[in-house]
């Protein structure tokens, strides 16, 4: 099993540089760099230069690229062109805010997918499948940031209830209580928005198992619906939602963007537009660089997990 894992993070390694070689390919691939969003009118074309000369931008790709990524190995991931803040230092910052909402919101999308999924996956057709099933589909085709907007007009606006925007009051001393009325409705957004596609998954890989061979065999012994569900299709169906649970790992950093940006959550999701909007290059890269390295230690971890969960993966990898 220790040679299957390492072998997966051997893999692993060159994929992360290869991300890291495609993220500043694309950014200096752009026809506007970062020092664009600094030029005011009426610089002269000298002091551009001496603008781009101040930020590296006139040395070729390959110097860029290598002071960039050696920047980032020792910890420096540079300075925001707009705000001159450490890339850094923000990141230390808004990255466990973001994680603050979206890791309890997946889980609990999680939780309740396998509840829902294998309940509508068990009864495939019948009542309980239809009402599941429909409401997944009207869940996938409901825009989050419309659910975001009516919650924050019905809750927010006319009834008072909570407040719409922040992760804190302004001007009053930070509590849990203020804290949890600030996290509420983007916690239910964020629920409602990852729900409908795991009950999916996990609805699919019920039925998917249902249908196999061992399950007729287990019916023909007389083994009992819970027999066969809690100790025979719950274990198989656990390998797959487990791989979804492995892959969910971006969402830790990039998950949220548009849900903490109609909130003002003070995550990574305002940074990262703010960044965009501002043609906040370095701000971009390291973002796009950790959002696609998460996609491959993601895969790492599921494969990672499954392999502990069913041993004899090794032997097939």
């Amino acid at each position: 099993m220790a040679k299957y894992i390492l072998k997966r993070i051997l893999i692993a390694i060159p994929l992360v540089l290869v991300i890291s070689i495609l993220c500043f390919m694309l950014m200096h691939a752009c026809p506007f760099d970062a020092v664009d969003a600094m030029i005011k009118p009426g610089m002269s074309e000298k002091a551009i230069e001496l603008m781009r000369a101040k930020y590296g931008y006139n040395k070729p790709a390959i110097v860029q690229y290598l002071a960039w990524l050696g920047g980032i190995l020792k910890g420096n991931m540079g300075y925001s062109i707009v705000t001159k803040q450490s890339i850094a230092l923000d990141l230390a910052t808004r990255i466990p805010n973001t994680i603050k909402l979206v890791l309890p919101s997946y889980l609990t999308a999680y939780l309740l997918a396998i509840v829902l999924g294998l309940t509508a996956g068990a009864h495939k057709g019948k009542a309980a499948d239809k009402i599941i099933d429909g409401l997944a589909s009207i869940g996938i085709a409901t825009p989050t940031f419309w659910v975001a907007m009516l919650l924050m007009y019905v809750f927010s606006s006319k009834l008072g209830l909570v407040p719409s925007i922040g992760m804190h009051t302004i001007g009053l001393e930070k509590s849990f209580a203020d804290y949890m009325k600030h996290f509420i409705l983007p916690y239910i957004v964020l629920v409602i928005g990852f729900t409908p596609d795991l009950v999916r998954y996990v609805r699919s890989s019920t039925i998917t198992q249902y249908s196999e061979d061992y399950v007729m065999v287990q019916r023909a012994f007389g083994a009992g619906k819970r027999e066969i569900m809690f100790r025979h299709v719950m274990k198989n169906v656990l390998l797959p939602v487990i791989t979804k649970l492995g892959m969910a790992l971006p969402m830790l950093i990039t998950g949220a963007i548009i849900t903490e940006t109609i909130f003002s959550w003070p995550g990574v999701g305002p940074y990262f537009v703010t960044a965009v909007s501002g043609l906040d290059y370095p701000i971009v890269m390291i973002i796009l660089l950790f959002s696609s390295t998460l996609v491959i230690l993601g895969s790492l971890l599921a494969d990672i997990l499954c392999c502990l969960t069913d041993p004899r993966i090794k032997d097939m990898g």
